[in-house]
């Protein structure tokens, strides 16, 4: 039994948000031996085709966040922790770890820490360093496209939706 249905979206680490087409054998022997594939097409990537396999799905897909999940994420935004981290070294790994985990808090956590870092610098009139800028572009990147998706908007406008809904918020308390 296969926990994903033709139509779902489902999220891949490091890929992101994708559709899955099909539910099939890849040729006769899988179907000897019942090894079923996923196909998928990452939303960002319309000629894109990835194959999973079913058996091996659970530790590399989740289903898409659903608009409830959405906005209960956006609205915990502000109070999700940074993981601070000063050693270069491990702050690369994190940044890693974070985009491989496939976990939207995760990633709000290191967008969160990444915008303070570099508000810091530019206080000090230092630039971003370039992994900083690197995972910061990935994570928004993933985390946009997964809220996109759930809330039926355009990657685009979920930056600013998310900012004007925390003015809103801080307004209203």
């Amino acid at each position: 039994m296969h926990e994903y249905e033709i139509g779902d979206f489902v999220s891949k680490p490091v890929t992101g948000i994708c559709k899955i087409e099909n539910i099939l054998y890849l040729n006769l022997q899988d179907e000897n031996s019942n090894k079923l594939y996923y196909l998928m097409k990452p939303v960002e990537d319309e000629k894109g085709k990835i194959y999973v396999p079913v058996s091996n799905s659970d530790s590399r897909l989740r289903l898409c966040l659903t608009k409830e999940e959405a906005w209960n994420l956006i609205k915990r935004i502000p109070d999700i922790p940074t993981a601070w981290i000063n050693n270069e070294k491990m702050r690369e790994q994190n940044y890693k770890v974070a985009v491989k985990a496939n976990d939207p808090e995760a990633l709000v956590a290191i967008i969160k820490m990444i915008y303070q870092r570099k508000q810091k610098r530019i206080a000090q009139g230092k630039k971003w360093t370039a992994t900083d800028a690197k995972y910061f572009q990935i994570a928004e990147n993933l985390l946009y496209m997964e809220l996109g998706v759930a809330l039926g908007k355009p990657k685009q406008e979920i930056c600013k939706m998310i900012v004007d809904y925390i003015n809103q918020s801080r307004l209203d308390e």
